[in-house]
């Protein structure tokens, strides 16, 4: 009778935690969010120190809070698989636990100098926020797309750093170090800061040829900027065909990306929908 319960108690939790695409499935994903938003708020507030000195205690209240509320949510990702270990070990599971020990370990060593540093390993939060954006039938798509086209923007990305490569030297040749270009490092760095259009401004070229060939790298450089973008929407736009928004997570093996009307994981063929 006890086993029953727990089932019905870990099948209910599964629901919850794991399936977006259920009514509480979708309820607790957006407090979690919420609550995700305000933890990494209430750290950035206690870098300011004006703000920590007034309202110190505040904000100590809000994040036991916080931390009580991702404690509960830890056991209860555990409860819910039958596998535990699994998400224990998993870099979201490792994530959420290197999140949740600072307030602890705050608590045991008060004063401590070396929970300064510790306590920014609370930032790590903000990795829940995309681990929130993965059972999001949208969001999943879209990392679909960027794993299918990953390959090709690596091929472009090595065609790109080839180029700043050649024109770098060629911009060394060109202006020499009496003109900035010390070395051709220097170039090449000068070089990508002129590519992304970002212009710091550090290094300008003078001669009439230095600034033909920077027109010229701008203007490629805009171009270069819409490659991976339009990599990606090509493949979105191919994956909209064949969705894969399924948001469930297998209880036994913790699996996703099932197709939309699955019965059974694909990883381990044990039943989805019960």
């Amino acid at each position: 009778m006890k086993i029953n319960r727990f089932e019905s108690l870990q099948k209910k939790l599964h629901e919850i935690i794991y399936e977006a695409d259920t009514p509480l499935g979708k309820l607790f994903d957006l407090i979690l969010l919420l609550v995700i938003v305000i933890s990494i708020a209430v750290v950035m507030l206690e870098s300011i120190a004006g703000i920590k000195l007034k309202y110190g205690n505040i904000l100590l209240i809000i994040e036991w809070i916080i931390t009580v509320v991702f404690t509960l949510e830890y056991i209860a990702r555990i409860i819910a698989l039958k596998k535990p270990l699994k998400y224990v070990f998993s870099t979201y599971g490792i994530i959420d636990l290197l999140a949740t020990l600072p307030t602890y370990l705050d608590l045991l060593f008060p004063g401590s100098h070396f929970l300064l540093s510790i306590r920014a390993i609370r930032l790590l939060r903000i990795f829940r926020i995309l681990k929130l954006a993965h059972f999001v039938g949208a969001s999943n798509q879209l990392l679909i797309s960027l794993r299918k086209s990953r390959l090709k923007i690596v091929v472009f990305l090595f065609n790109v750093i080839i180029a700043c490569i050649i024109l770098g030297t060629l911009m060394y040749m060109i202006e020499g170090p009496e003109n900035g270009f010390s070395s051709i490092p220097m170039s090449i760095y000068w070089t990508i800061v002129t590519l992304t259009t970002v212009g710091f401004g550090d290094i300008t070229p003078q001669t009439p040829f230095g600034q033909f060939i920077s027109v010229v790298i701008m203007i490629i450089g805009y171009g270069i900027i819409v490659v991976p973008t339009g990599l990606i929407t090509a493949e979105f736009i191919s994956r909209d065909k064949i969705i894969h928004d399924n948001t469930q997570v297998c209880r036994s093996c913790n699996t996703d990306h099932h197709r939309n009307g699955a019965h059974y994981c694909y990883n381990c063929g044990h039943i989805l929908k019960e």
